[in-house]
C-alpha cells in the first residue's frame, strides 16, 4: 500500500495555521487555485483574496473568472492588466539574451513568476494580506520562484502552498473539486495542464510526462498547428527592431506586445515554435513539457540573426555564454540575484548597435532567416565579394598563413600525437 509522509512546514517564511487572518491567493481559475479557495478556508479558517494577473493569457476568460473566483468565496477578486509592463521590462531582456533554456523553451513560465511575483506583493500590501497563497507542486521549480521572489520583495510576507499539505493526486482531486461543486476543465481521459503567457504555453501532464510515450500533438496543442496541418504555402514576414528590441512588424510600428501577439497568431498557424523538451528542473528532476512559443522563436531566431550581423566573433561568442547564464539564472529564480543586473548592463550594451530589418519565411514549422540590414552591419561586400577587388590585400594572406600555422606546426614536429594515440 502506498503511503504518503505527511507534510511538515521548516522554513521560516510558511505562514503556519491561527498566524494570519487575510490570504491573498494567486488565482488562475483552474483545478489547483480553484479548488485552494474552498481548502484554504477549511484548514486556515482566513479571508479569501484572489489576485488574477493579466500578462497576455489568450485562452482565459478573466471576467469570468473574477465571477467564479466570488462564487467560490472570494472576498475580494482583483484582475490586474499587467500586459504592457511583462513586455517592456521582462519580455526585451528575454529578446535580447536570445531567451533559451535547454533547446526551445523561451522561459515564458519563469518570466511570468517574475511579474506576477511583484504584482503580487503589491497587491498583499495594498489589501492589508499577511500571506500570499499559490498553486505549485512540491516538486516543480514554480514553488521556489514565487516564494524566493515574494520573500525577496519583501521579507515580512508569509506563503502557503496548500498542494504540497492536502497530498491529493491529480484524480483525488478532480473527485474532491466535483464533490465541492468547482467546475474545472481538466478530466481523467485529458488531464493536461497548461501555463500561458504571452510568450508561451506550457503543456504538461497525461502521456506529456512520459518520454516513452508519443504525445498527442493534436489533442496537446493551443496555439500551434502541427507541421502536417499548416499551410502548404509558406509566409514572409518583417521585423525590426532598434537597440535589441522589435519596433515594427510587416512596416508597421506596433507596441511589443501587440508584435508578439502578431507572431503568435502567424507563427501559430505555421506550426512554428512547439518544441517537447525533456528539462533539467533546479529541483533536481528530469521531466517533459511540450513548449509553445511560436512569437518568441521568431522574434528570437530575427534577433539572435542581426546581433550576429553587427558583432565581431569575439563579441558573439562571449554573448552566447552569457545568453546561456542568463536562461539558466532566469530558470532558476535567480531574476533578483546580482549578477543579472551585471548581464542585464552587457546585454543592453551589446544591443545598443543591433538595429535594422530581418526578412523571415515561415513554412510547416520551421523559420528560415531570408535577409538582414542594419546601418551597423558588419559586412563590407568590398572586402567579402570573389569579385576582383582591391579592398583586400591578398598579399598579405601567405603570410597570415605562415604565422598562423606556426604553433600547430611547431608541436606537430615536436610530438607525433597520430603515433601516440595509435598505440593506446
Amino acid at each position: 500500500m502506498e503511503t504518503t509522509t505527511q507534510y511538515v512546514k521548516t522554513a521560516s517564511h510558511e505562514a503556519a495555521k491561527g498566524s494570519f487572518d487575510k490570504c491573498l491567493l494567486l488565482y488562475s481559475g483552474g483545478l489547483d487555485t480553484s479548488t485552494m479557495l474552498k481548502w484554504i478556508p477549511e484548514n486556515y479558517d482566513c479571508e479569501m483574496i484572489t489576485l488574477t494577473i493579466d500578462i497576455g493569457q489568450t485562452a482565459d476568460d478573466l471576467d469570468a473568472i473574477k465571477q467564479k473566483a466570488i462564487d467560490l468565496g472570494a472576498k475580494e477578486a482583483i484582475v490586474y492588466d499587467a500586459k504592457e509592463e511583462f513586455a517592456d521590462i521582462l519580455i526585451s531582456e528575454a529578446i535580447k539574451a536570445n531567451a533559451d533554456y535547454q533547446g526551445g523553451y523561451a522561459l515564458s513560465t519563469p518570466l511570468g513568476r517574475v511579474i506576477i511575483s511583484k504584482v503580487a506583493v503589491a497587491m498583499a500590501k495594498k489589501y492589508g494580506c499577511e500571506v500570499i497563497a499559490h498553486g505549485c507542486t512540491g516538486k516543480g521549480n514554480d514553488q521556489v520562484r514565487f516564494e524566493g521572489y515574494i520573500t525577496t520583495l519583501n521579507p515580512k510576507l508569509k506563503t502557503i502552498a496548500p498542494v504540497r499539505e492536502w497530498a491529493m493526486g491529480r484524480d483525488e482531486q478532480i473527485d474532491w473539486a466535483i464533490k465541492h461543486g468547482i467546475e474545472v476543465s481538466q478530466t481523467k481521459k485529458k488531464p493536461y495542464s497548461y501555463d500561458e503567457n504571452m510568450w508561451g504555453n506550457t503543456g504538461e501532464g497525461g502521456e506529456i510526462e512520459n518520454p516513452e510515450e508519443a504525445p498527442n500533438f493534436e489533442n496537446i496543442l493551443k496555439w500551434c498547428s502541427t507541421p502536417e496541418n499548416a499551410p502548404d504555402k509558406a509566409e514572409e514576414i518583417e521585423i525590426e527592431f532598434k537597440q535589441g528590441v522589435p519596433i515594427a512588424i510587416n512596416g508597421k510600428t506596433k507596441k511589443l506586445l501587440d508584435i508578439i501577439a502578431d507572431c503568435n497568431t502567424i507563427g501559430g498557424i505555421h506550426g512554428v515554435g512547439v518544441f517537447p523538451l525533456i528539462e533539467d528542473r533546479f529541483v533536481g528532476l528530469k521531466v517533459r513539457g511540450i513548449y509553445e512559443n511560436p512569437g518568441a522563436t521568431i522574434l528570437i531566431k530575427a534577433h539572435q540573426n542581426l546581433e550576429q550581423l553587427v558583432s565581431t566573433r569575439e563579441e558573439n561568442e562571449l554573448k552566447r555564454f552569457i545568453d546561456t547564464k542568463w536562461a539558466y539564472l532566469t530558470y532558476a529564480a535567480k531574476w533578483y540575484d546580482p549578477v543579472m543586473y551585471h548581464i542585464h548592463a552587457f546585454q543592453n550594451s551589446m544591443n545598443q548597435k543591433v538595429s535594422g530589418t530581418v526578412k523571415l519565411k515561415l513554412y510547416k514549422g520551421s523559420v528560415t532567416v531570408l535577409s538582414l540590414t542594419s546601418p551597423h552591419s558588419l559586412f563590407d561586400h568590398n572586402l567579402a565579394t570573389f569579385d576582383k577587388s582591391a579592398d583586400f590585400n591578398q598579399n598579405a594572406s601567405a603570410g597570415f598563413i605562415e604565422l598562423w600555422n606556426l604553433p600547430q606546426k611547431t608541436a606537430y614536429q615536436m610530438f607525433d600525437w597520430e603515433k601516440h594515440l595509435g598505440q593506446n
